[in-house]
């Protein structure tokens, strides 16, 4: 099997797997990285959203061959190490988990929406938070959460 070695949340780990293998199953199965989760498979649910690069992206539709090129990967693990990012933050203000198991995938998201646009309309927000589903339907505390994170004075470096 080839020898991958991947940069994840700002670490090189190298990992024996088949080629085509996904992303995903990468970073649960063989890394312990279970914070992104399975749910459809198909890049439809969005529960598995990670950064690449900055970009969010579906893990369990991206062959690991991909990242051969040494890309920057974040999971939620890598988001914030010591919990404090403000999108974190406001997510606990805001009460947004019930079951809990779409989450890790709304704040990837939440997160790489207020990169690009630090502050969002409502519109905005539902617009980029479209493609990560919530079984138990917490849309509008996601939503709190959101415009909470981008009310929130921003630190300076």
């Amino acid at each position: 099997m080839p020898i991958f070695i991947l940069n994840i949340n700002n670490k090189k780990h190298t990992v024996e797997v088949a080629e085509g293998t996904s992303l995903l199953w990468v970073l649960r199965e063989h890394l312990g990285l279970t914070g992104t989760k399975y749910s459809c498979g198909i890049a439809q649910c969005g529960a598995c959203t990670v950064h690449v690069d900055g970009t969010p992206m579906k893990a369990c539709v991206l062959p690991v061959d991909n990242f051969a090129d040494g890309q920057n990967i974040t999971t939620i693990e890598g988001l914030s190490p010591h919990s404090d990012h403000p999108v974190l933050k406001a997510w606990i203000k805001a009460q947004v988990p019930q079951c809990g198991y779409c989450q890790s995938g709304q704040i990837m998201q939440a997160v790489a929406l207020l990169n690009e646009n630090p502050n969002p309309t409502r519109e905005a927000i539902k617009a980029g938070m479209n493609g990560v589903l919530c079984r138990c339907g917490t849309y509008l505390r996601i939503i709190e959460a959101i415009e909470l994170a981008a009310s929130t004075p921003k630190q300076e470096s």
